[in-house]
């Protein structure tokens, strides 16, 4: 079975957020003695992961260097992220590999997705990124191009472009690599923004693809038969937080969205993982889950997590 592995951005930190290199180093052993988990059942595995914190780290970088040098694209922060954290879990596979006795190889793949030049998001920027600062500092990057708000005694912060994901242009190569037997981590971050200038060449652009949204467009792409979201909880779950609240088993797409209609999935949190999955299942026909990492390996068998499968097309 080919597994598409969906790493949350705290899937990458320690347990209070923090993202200095050995919580990082830390994590990722974690992430990945789950990835041998599903390679010691022969299943082939493409591991993909959000790069939130380790983008905030770089912005703050920029900012405190304003002053003194140009501040480095976002599209070329998530390349970096996506190098960085592509090598620290490739390390990770190999030693949790080596001492499973498992003879398997990995690769990592700076991967670049298309979105549209004319999307919205463009000319009006909602989504924040980085941390707050005092206006002085925001005006100076202003002066660099980047669009910030006022938010009021929090102070300015930056909004950014969130276009929808159309194309993994990269997705030749990562399938290449997978029939070659690879291991394959690919388009951190939902995948490094670019869009076709009108003379068709490529170009990286200011933006943040949502990241569940570029897994489920991976998955879909490289024809895996199952999309797992790993995240910080066991299963979705509605009325979350009130006495009734219910864990979500097995469950049609149907009925998932009807849940997400009536407001049961906070948009900051849950509510792209149920999005990304419905999408995945919706356009392959395939199952999705959304499960914690320790039981992606019983989730792919369908014994775990929130499963999503097909609506029965008498049901639609």
């Amino acid at each position: 079975m080919r597994v598409l592995l969906a790493l949350g951005g705290n899937a990458m930190t320690n347990a209070d957020g923090r993202a200095r290199p050995e919580d990082q180093i830390a994590a990722a052993g974690v992430a990945m003695a789950a990835v041998a988990g599903l390679l010691e059942h022969e299943h082939e595995v493409v591991v993909t992961h959000g790069n939130g914190p380790q983008v905030g780290n770089l912005l703050v970088k920029n900012e405190l260097a304003a002053g003194v040098v140009p501040p480095v694209p976002l599209d070329w922060c998530g390349a970096q992220t996506q190098a960085t954290l592509g090598f620290v879990l490739m390390d990770a596979l190999d030693r949790e590999l080596d001492a499973r006795g498992i003879d398997r190889r990995s690769a990592a793949l700076v991967t670049r997705t298309l979105v549209d030049a004319d999307d919205p998001g463009f000319t009006t920027p909602t989504k924040p990124i980085g941390r707050h600062l005092p206006e002085a500092e925001a005006k100076l990057l202003v002066g660099h191009g980047e669009t910030w708000e006022d938010r009021g005694e929090k102070g300015w912060r930056r909004v950014v472009a969130s276009p929808e994901p159309q194309e993994i242009l990269d997705a030749p190569a990562v399938l290449a690599l997978i029939e070659a037997g690879f291991v394959v981590v690919a388009n951190g971050g939902g995948g490094i923004p670019h869009v076709r200038r009108p003379d068709g060449s490529l170009a990286g652009v200011e933006a943040v693809i949502d990241k569940d949204l570029g897994a489920a467009l991976l998955a879909a792409t490289t024809r895996a038969d199952v999309l797992v979201i790993a995240t910080d909880v066991p299963h979705a779950v509605i009325r979350w937080g009130e006495p009734d609240a219910e864990p979500l088993g097995r469950l049609t797409v149907a009925e998932l969205r009807a849940h997400a209609a009536d407001g049961h999935f906070a948009s900051g949190s849950m509510g792209p993982k149920v999005d990304a999955v419905c999408r995945f299942v919706e356009a392959t026909g395939r199952d999705g889950v959304i499960t914690s990492l320790d039981q992606i390996t019983a989730a792919v068998a369908g014994d775990a997590g929130t499963v999503v499968v097909p609506t029965p097309k008498g049901d639609r």
